[in-house]
C-alpha cells in the first residue's frame, strides 16, 4: 500500500533588497503541504504531540502550528544551528552561533534560561530522556546543565570539533562524536569517559538503539561502526564507498540505515546488509524511519526526498525540493507528515 504522506518544505530565501520573504510568494513542489520558513534553515523539530514545528536558522527559532502553517513565535535573534524540545515538549532548547543555548517555555513564549560559557558556536543540544539535564556541543566541549537552574554540571572534552551529541534511552550516558576521529561515551553522573577509537577520519553522527545497548556511528572514512555500549568494545564495521553523513536505527532496533550516495539497510544483529536502496544522485544528507519503521525517508544534496518501503526495498515516492540541498529529513510523531529543511 502506498504510504499516506505529505511534505511540508523548508527552505532559504534570499534576495538583494531583503533576506526574508514571504513564502506565500514561492510556488510549491509537487505533493508538498506548506512552504515555511524565512532566512536560512539550520535544524528542524517536531514537538513530542506533533502540534508544533520548531525551526532554526539565520533569524532565529521560527514556532509554526503544524496543522495550519501559522507562526507562532520568533525566539532568539541570532543564528540557530540546532534546536531541541524537551521530551514533555515544554521547553524548547536553541544553540547559536552567538555561543549560548536560550531555554524558551514553549507555552508561554518566555525565556527560561540563557546558558553562557562556550567559546565557539553551539552545534548541537540533547535534552536528557527525563528532561532534567541538557548536553551542549561547541568547538572540542561538550557542556552538560542542570535545565532547572540553568547551572554548568560538567564539561568534556574532545581535542577536536564536537559534530553531535546523543543521550542513551535510560540518560546514563551521553555519546558525543567528533572530527578527531574518536567517539566517546560519558557517564552522565560522574563525568568519567571512554574513548572509543577506529575511525580513520571524521565521526560525523552516533545513534542509539532503542534499547540503548548499541551505538551506531558514521564517518567520513566510509565506514559505520556498532559498538557495545556496556563494554565499549566493536562490533561491527559496515562499509560503504563513500562517506557517510547520518546513521537512523529503525523502532524495533533491528535495522540500521545509513547514507552516503545510497541508502543502505543493515541487520544489526549481524551486521549484514540487508538492502541497498539506489535513485540518489548525490551524497545523502539524512535518513530517517517512520514512527511504524516500514517506511524510510531519505534527502539529500541532490535536492530530492525519496521515500522507501523498508520491507521491499522499492522506492514509494520522490519529492522534489528547492533549487540547493535538503540537509535534514523529519516525520512527525503520527508519521503522516514529512519536514525537510533546505535551501534555495
Amino acid at each position: 500500500m502506498k504510504a499516506i504522506v505529505t511534505l511540508l518544505i523548508l527552505f532559504t530565501l534570499f534576495s538583494v533588497n531583503t533576506f526574508a520573504q514571504d513564502a506565500a510568494q514561492w510556488s510549491l513542489p509537487d505533493g508538498a503541504k506548506a512552504r515555511l520558513g524565512k532566512g536560512s534553515v539550520s535544524d528542524i523539530q517536531y514537538s513530542p504531540d506533533g502540534t508544533l514545528l520548531a525551526v532554526g536558522g539565520s533569524l532565529g527559532i521560527w514556532l509554526y502550528d503544524t496543522h495550519t502553517g501559522a507562526e507562532v513565535a520568533l525566539w532568539h535573534t541570532d543564528w540557530v544551528n540546532e534546536v531541541s524540545f524537551s521530551p514533555d515538549g515544554g521547553i524548547l532548547a536553541g544553540g547559536s552561533r552567538d555561543n549560548t543555548v536560550h531555554l524558551w517555555d514553549v507555552s508561554t513564549g518566555e525565556l527560561i534560561q540563557t546558558l553562557e560559557g562556550h567559546t565557539n558556536p553551539v552545534e548541537s543540544v540533547s535534552f536528557s530522556p527525563d528532561g532534567s539535564t541538557l548536553a551542549s556541543g561547541s568547538g572540542a566541549t561538550v557542556r552538560l546543565w542542570d535545565v532547572s537552574t540553568g547551572e554548568l554540571i560538567q564539561t568534556l572534552e574532545h581535542t577536536d570539533w564536537v559534530n553531535d551529541v546523543s543521550f542513551s534511552p535510560d540518560g546514563r550516558t551521553l555519546a558525543s562524536a567528533s572530527r578527531d576521529g574518536t567517539v566517546r561515551l560519558w557517564d552522565v553522573s560522574t563525568g568519567a569517559w571512554a574513548i572509543l577509537e577506529g575511525h580513520t577520519d571524521w565521526v560525523s553522527d552516533v545513534s542509539f538503539s532503542p534499547d540503548g545497548s548499541t551505538l551506531a556511528s558514521a564517518s567520513s572514512d566510509s565506514t559505520v561502526h556498532l559498538w557495545d555500549v556496556s563494554t565499549g568494545e566493536l562490533i561491527q564495521i559496515l562499509e560503504h564507498t563513500d562517506l557517510v553523513n547520518d546513521v537512523s536505527f529503525s523502532p524495533d532496533g533491528r535495522t540500521l540505515a545509513s547514507g552516503d550516495h545510497t541508502v543502505r539497510l543493515w541487520d544489526v544483529s549481524t551486521g549484514e546488509l540487508i538492502q541497498t536502496l539506489e535513485g540518489h544522485t548525490d551524497d545523502v544528507l539524512s535518513v530517517s524511519f517512520s514512527p511504524d519503521g516500514r517506511t524510510l525517508a531519505s534527502a539529500g544534496w541532490d535536492n530530492t526526498v525519496h521515500l522507501w518501503d523498508v520491507s521491499r526495498g522499492e522506492l514509494i515516492q520522490t519529492f522534489e525540493g528547492p533549487r540547493d540541498r535538503l540537509y535534514d529529513v523529519s516525520f512527525s510523531p503520527d508519521g503522516r507528515t514529512l519536514a525537510s529543511a533546505g535551501s534555495e
